[in-house]
């Protein structure tokens, strides 16, 4: 009976911009509102700067993605052009290095020289690459994958608050806010545990505790510098 393994490495790429995009949409997206409204803004004002805050945010978040990630595609394509030219240059050379990398995780010095021999017929880069370098399918950096899972998860997390700006009076805002948020994070925590494979409660708590942090210092600068009397 064939044994199938379900992984969650190939997960690491989206899921990370996924998370970072959500989290970042809640936290940012809620704590401006709070920090609008404890200065005394009226609601329509907090309303305009939630979403203000959103285009903006969900566009920093694109153009931020795809210029990080774009640097290391950038640094993972300069790696593999130098090993391709060093495969050109001393073939033998190479061969001798993946060995000494396969002795050094364990296999006897002819076992390591049959693999690295096969495992170079087969694929000489994508060898080194991947036993070298580090660099593999699962894990190569997407930057346009990565701008996009960001962008738009950033998004739905800003909508969040701001459709509890929509649906609370002014009076009630702030601890509306604020608590729909928290619960938010603690879900989105929960989900990102769920589908990477970690623990749940521990990424409910992790990402809860710092978004609660975020929205106190910036309800405290509002009231802080407020006009409200």
């Amino acid at each position: 009976m064939r044994h199938i393994e379900r992984h969650k490495t190939h997960r690491i790429g989206w899921l990370r911009a996924a998370v970072l995009g959500a989290n970042d949409g809640i936290v940012s997206t809620a704590s401006l509102v709070l920090g609008v409204s404890a200065a005394g803004a009226s609601s329509q004002s907090i309303l305009i700067a939630g979403v203000a805050g959103l285009v903006a945010g969900a566009m920093s978040m694109a153009a931020g993605e795809y210029v990080s990630v774009s640097s290391q595609a950038d640094t993972e394509h300069a790696d593999l052009d130098r090993e391709r030219k060093e495969l050109a240059a001393d073939p033998v050379h190479e061969q001798q290095e993946l060995a000494a990398i396969y002795v050094g995780r364990g296999l006897d010095e002819g076992l390591a020289s049959e693999v690295a021999t096969q495992l170079m017929a087969h694929d000489a880069l994508g060898a080194h690459g991947r036993d070298e370098l580090g660099i593999s399918e699962t894990l190569t950096a997407r930057p346009v994958q990565a701008a996009l899972a960001s962008a738009a998860t950033f998004s739905v997390g800003a909508v969040l608050p701001l459709l509890v700006v929509l649906l609370v009076p002014v009076s009630v805002l702030m601890g509306a806010v604020a608590g729909s948020s928290l619960l938010f994070l603690a879900l989105l925590g929960a989900l990102a545990g769920r589908v990477g494979g970690a623990s749940v409660l521990t990424a409910a708590v992790r990402v809860t505790f710092w978004g609660a942090l975020a929205m106190a210092l910036t309800a405290g600068v509002g009231a802080l510098f407020g006009v409200a009397a």
